[in-house]
């Protein structure tokens, strides 16, 4: 542990037991300085660890000013090592400082993320030494461990040989890296530098401190460390590495974050246990154990004080079994199972990942200095009363209140700036709705996508501002840009707005895509829906939306013409969108008299795809432009014997898709569709089976119930249409078929 004036504490990052270890090593050395495993350039954040208004997890964030978007992260909690060791030096007037490669750069001197991963993974299949894939996995073998983590959390971690002091901890760590290292050979050229750098920044130590010098460092370290080689062999092995000038902060960081599967290397499989580890280091299991007993009872299960007496006599004999010093979490876990959980392990993994994760967030204090957007990011959560947590929540919020505005207004232009904290449940956009539900959940990640944003401006809504003009001046599609427009809208981006209508009103003038004018309608008419329910102005946007209905149903007719079957999908989508738009803005008057002479064009073309005229039959009998003996009529015709099996098909899907209660309800249009169907041949009925399963799908239960009832119990119509006979075989098998897909979906029920 110790070389001439230093003494090295080899620690496992993030670990509870090395945590409470090195902090008796300290008390006992008094060291005069202590240097810390971290970016070197990161020192001057330091001071801030120890602020009442400081809570972890936190996480330094640094990145290189000119190169924002490779911002990285070096998170630490309550029970890291390195945070200790820190809170500590503060608190005893102590000297502290960060000794591993600046942060920006070992981003210089980093491969891309995928060349690193593909050249990680071809080395473990090259290499079959187990010493190299795994070096605690070598220790563990040879303890009888399945496995090096749980090798390190007994022996250090969770318990450990009793009587032993902190420093023969340290040592025994040390001399089992060193004979680790001694079989692996030499480093890669990044792991090189880094140590070089440790180095040179300790012998610089240990010349200015006057007293011992304590180096806290990841244990794999200490041997590469504590070599003592010529010093200009290490700044030879740094000269020419890239330094961009870098920028960094303190940033709150989330417990699921620390968690190993979260994809931060150094990370933990169960964060909860280990901040329990540190804060019980008395009567661990009983305090565990109670834990998941209110865990269990939370979500309605039974939990006796008794069971609780019992699991724990189970831990406590398992360990004994195991031979362990102290119940871990392995035997804590199995004797929960078997005296709480009724043996049954899904019961367990119901209340796992709040049980091993947790949802804690981290708090920084206001005197940090944060990025521009970071820092306006942080007012506005203020104002807001909006707190960001790792937990999952909703939150509903009232738009006729003026705090409720301001929130939405804010998560809107988050969204904008792709930081989804918030994400939209229900858009509330039906007429006379003014409320908005959402799912908020915080990550850390939303910091570094922040600072990306700051090239668009330095506060949330100047960022969000530019940012949407930009796309706005590359969007090129109606229907895009008009979801832009009411995306601007909706986040109240006045400038943003303003130019999007501008844009619209331009493009729109050269546009002779009906597709396209139908594709911009639904957010147009959203845009003037959600603005009268926000009190913003929307300029001439009502006019323009006008302009844009007439132009698409003047197109219409012409654009429905011998269309293969995706595209006319794709136009009878637009058009009911289209068609439910008019309707969310009232539309009335010369506009609206135009759609309706639009559809009636289009319905009457003989040219028209039949797909496409069945979808304006079905809205222009919606709208009551069509009475029902009109539109039974229509049927009658368009699913004649006269017309081709294909066309009639066609006609049928556009019509009753997204329609079919209306057979339900509707004598004429039944007794029209059941005449076709009866009239079918067998291999055009079989051919149309994939049709009938989609437009039935829409009928719930009761509504097939009620079409069968009325199938098989009238037999004629008011139209004077017989339905079926009798005896007719092919009615027979057609019956039989349609109502298997009737009733299929109520049976699986």
């Amino acid at each position: 542990m110790t070389a001439g004036q230093v003494s090295f504490f080899g620690v496992r990052h993030h670990g509870p037991g090395s945590a409470r270890r090195l902090l008796g090593a300290l008390e006992t050395l008094q060291p005069a300085a202590l240097l810390v495993e971290g970016p070197a350039d990161a020192t001057e954040l330091l001071h801030y660890v120890g602020q009442e208004d400081l809570r972890t997890p936190v996480a330094l964030l640094c990145y290189p000013k000119d190169e924002p978007e490779n911002a990285r992260f070096w998170p630490f909690a309550v029970f890291s090592p390195e945070f200790q060791a820190i809170l500590w030096a503060n608190e005893h007037g102590v000297p502290v400082r960060f000794i591993d490669l600046p942060s920006t750069a070992r981003f210089a001197d980093e491969e891309p993320a995928e060349q690193d991963n593909e050249s990680r993974e071809e080395a473990a299949r090259e290499n079959t030494d187990p010493l190299v894939r795994d070096p605690l996995g070598a220790l563990a073998d040879a303890a009888g461990y399945e496995d090096g983590e749980s090798w390190w959390n007994d022996v250090i971690e969770e318990g450990g040989e009793a009587g032993l002091q902190p420093s023969q901890v340290f040592d025994a760590v040390s001399d089992a890296m060193t004979t680790l290292r001694e079989n692996r050979g030499e480093p890669d050229l990044r792991e090189a530098r880094r140590e070089a750098h440790m180095r040179l920044c300790i012998s610089e130590a240990v010349k200015n401190a006057d007293g011992p010098v304590a180096v806290v460092c990841g244990a794999w370290h200490v041997p590469a460390l504590k070599i003592r080689q010529p010093m200009k062999h290490d700044r030879a092995l740094l000269k020419g590495m890239k330094k961009p000038k870098p920028a960094m902060t303190w940033a709150p960081w989330t417990a699921p974050r620390l968690a190993l599967q979260s994809g931060y290397g150094a990370g933990i499989t169960a964060p909860a246990w280990c901040r329990h580890l540190w804060e019980c280091p008395n009567e661990m299991a009983t305090r565990w154990l109670a834990r998941v007993a209110r865990l269990l009872r939370a979500n309605g299960h039974i939990v006796s004080t008794a069971s609780l007496i019992e699991a724990e006599r189970l831990a406590i004999a398992l360990c004994v079994l195991r031979d362990r010093s102290t119940p871990g979490f392995e035997e804590l876990r199995d004797a929960a199972i078997s005296c709480l959980c009724f043996g049954e392990t899904l019961l367990w993994r119901t209340i796992e990942p709040e049980l091993l994760v947790g949802n804690d967030v981290g708090e920084i204090p206001d005197a940090v200095p944060l990025a521009p957007l970071l820092e306006d990011l942080k007012r506005c959560q203020a104002r807001a009363r909006l707190k960001p947590e790792a937990l999952e929540r909703e939150l509903a919020v009232d738009l006729r209140s003026e705090s409720g505005l301001y929130r939405s207004t804010l998560l809107h232009r988050l969204l904008v700036l792709d930081v989804p904290w918030g994400q939209l449940l229900d858009a509330g956009r039906s007429r006379g709705t003014f409320r908005e539900r959402w799912k908020l959940l915080w990550e850390p990640e939303y910091a570094v996508r922040l600072v990306e944003q700051l090239v668009h401006g330095s506060t949330i809504e100047r960022a969000a501002n530019s940012l949407l003009s930009d796309r706005m001046n590359r969007e090129k599609a109606l229907g895009a840009m008009s979801r832009l427009v009411e995306q601007a809208l909706i986040a109240d981006l006045q400038p943003a707005v303003v130019r999007g209508i501008d844009l619209l009103d331009q493009r729109a003038a050269h546009s002779d895509d009906c597709l396209d004018v139908l594709g911009a309608i639904p957010p147009i008419a959203n845009t003037i829906r959600y603005g009268e329910a926000r009190g913003v102005g929307l300029g001439h946007l009502p006019v323009l939306a006008d302009r844009l209905i007439v132009q698409a149903a003047i197109a219409l007719r012409y654009s429905s013409r011998n269309l293969d079957g995706k595209a006319a999908a794709g136009l009878c989508s637009a058009l009911t969108d289209a068609d439910r738009g008019l309707e969310l803005i009232e539309a009335g008057g010369e506009t609206l008299a135009a759609w309706h002479r639009g559809l009636r064009e289009t319905l009457d073309d003989r040219q028209a795809t039949p797909l496409v005229a069945g979808r304006v039959a079905s809205l222009l009998y919606r709208r009551g432009l069509l009475s029902e003996d009109d539109a039974a009529l229509l049927l009658q015709r368009r699913l004649s014997p006269a017309v081709s099996s294909l066309k009639a098909a066609g006609f049928f899907e556009g019509f009753f898709q997204d329609a079919a209660r209306q057979l339900v309800y509707d004598d004429g249009l039944r007794a029209a569709v059941s005449a076709w169907l009866v009239g079918l041949e067998e291999s055009d009925f079989v051919e149309n089976l994939p049709l009938f399963r989609r437009v039935f799908a829409d009928l719930d239960a009761m509504e097939r119930r009620r079409l069968i009832d009325s199938v098989v119990k009238r037999r004629a119509r008011p139209t004077g249409l017989v339905l079926l006979d009798d005896g007719g075989a092919a009615w027979k098998t057609h019956f039989a078929v349609l109502r298997d897909l009737l009733t299929a979906k109520e049976a699986g029920a």
